[in-house]
């Protein structure tokens, strides 16, 4: 286990130690921290003995005074130091699991710390918890976590993820509680499996931990053409009945919890949500109120729409078939002189067309949709990018794109839930 630094705040202490990237802590006070967590707490104290090994192999101990709680001005590539906590479990709806060979290893990884659950809000079952993990919960108090009941039901949820500990759901919800560690909940719903009945004896479950309950998102299984389990796509029945139960939870809990995913309405055909369906929109992440703020920023957005454009342009917006519904009522609205506003669906040949979410949209897809249109200015939603690069999931690249497709325009938006970006280019052409 290596503590490498990444990178050093301007005008911190670190700094005026000339720490560097790429030195090592190799102690703080004699400890080894495991994460950050271990870190955070290990440099509260007033007085800090730090010792480090530098990038060229000089080894340093530094004494340190200053304000408790003072940060030191350190940050590190990852917020765990030690092995990450695999997922020990097979779930029947794990996409990781249905994906063919041949995609960035990065996408086969799969995590289940209770750690990144805290600090990065990656969702964890619980089912490898150990008692020391039990017991470093309690003395820490990380709150919230982000955590994947599905169901209640604990043969039901053994049978689900292929665990026989994901049976003590109600145990491990039962232990947060008594140290009022808060939660963020999902279901992922599967039909023939944790929906109906079973999906209303998990909502009647939960009422008894309403109090360390923050939210619970329930979100639907998405099935690729690599899923060897034979599951079901949520249809407009189940949709509906989703909808409907969620609210009746909240009346009886008499707080806003439960939250049905935007897809779960585009599926009933029912109207978007407003603001306050979704609280703080902590689970935006699981597509829980992302269609509710792109709208609402749309609203703001077309008013400052120019009138005309100096020359006639063709702007292709390349989103998946979730979005690209959200994106064709806009459409309808966007009046300016000159401009030809075209929402292109790209089909998910790679995954199936069962995938419709845009984060799941590869490289060959965009290409072939493309080719298929006369496309001039193409806007790409970066969510189909792995972070900080300009690649996809199938290893293709946007320089790559660019190569094929000379004359095209590419525009890469970052914020993917409001509109302004696309204002902006519009105004730009």
């Amino acid at each position: 286990m290596k503590i490498i630094i990444s990178d050093i705040q301007k005008g911190s202490i670190a700094d005026e130690l000339a720490l560097r990237a790429g030195d090592e802590i190799v102690s703080i006070n004699n400890s080894v921290p495991r994460d950050i967590i271990d870190y955070s707490f290990l440099v509260q104290d007033e007085e800090i003995e730090l010792y480090i090994r530098h990038k060229n192999g000089e080894e340093e101990i530094f004494e340190i005074e200053k304000d408790f709680g003072e940060d030191l001005g350190i940050s590190f590539e990852s917020a765990v130091f030690d092995r990450v906590k695999p997922c020990a479990n097979k779930c029947i709806f794990c996409f990781v699991d249905q994906q063919p060979a041949g995609l960035r290893k990065s996408l086969y990884v799969k995590d289940d710390d209770w750690r990144l659950s805290y600090l990065q809000g990656t969702y964890i079952t619980l089912t490898n918890m150990k008692e020391k993990d039990w017991q470093r919960l309690e003395q820490f108090h990380p709150s919230p976590l982000f955590v994947s009941v599905h169901t209640t039901n604990p043969g039901l949820r053994a049978k689900m993820l292929n665990n026989p500990n994901a049976a003590n759901i109600i145990q491990d919800l039962e232990r947060l509680k008594k140290n009022d560690i808060k939660i963020h909940a999902q279901i992922v719903l599967c039909p023939g499996y944790n929906d109906a009945g079973e999906l209303l004896r998990t909502f009647d479950d939960l009422k008894k931990f309403k109090k360390i309950l923050k939210s619970l998102a329930i979100v639907p299984v998405g099935i690729s053409k690599f899923r060897k389990e034979s599951l079901r796509q949520v249809d407009k029945e189940i949709a509906g009945f989703v909808i409907d139960a969620a609210e009746n939870f909240n009346s009886e809990v008499k707080k806003q919890l439960a939250m049905a995913s935007d897809e779960f309405f585009l599926i009933a055909g029912r109207e978007i949500p407003q603001k306050k369906y979704y609280g703080t929109f902590s689970q935006i992440e699981d597509g829980v109120g992302a269609i509710r703020l792109l709208k609402d920023d749309f609203e703001k957005c077309k008013k400052k729409l120019k009138k005309k454009l100096k020359t006639p342009q063709r702007l292709s917006l390349l989103t998946g078939s979730s979005a690209a519904v959200i994106f064709r009522e806009f459409k309808k609205e966007i009046k300016v002189e000159g401009l030809e506003f075209e929402v292109i669906d790209v089909k998910n040949k790679f995954f199936g067309e069962k995938i419709n979410v845009s984060g799941l949209v590869t490289g060959i897809d965009l290409e072939n949709a493309i080719e298929k249109c006369a496309v001039q200015n193409a806007v790409i939603p970066s969510v189909m990018l792995k972070e900080g690069s300009d690649e996809f999931l199938d290893g293709i690249r946007v320089s790559d794109i660019e190569k094929k497709f000379p004359k095209v325009r590419f525009f890469i938006i970052n914020d993917c839930y409001k509109f302004r970006e696309i204002l902006t280019i519009i105004n730009s052409l």
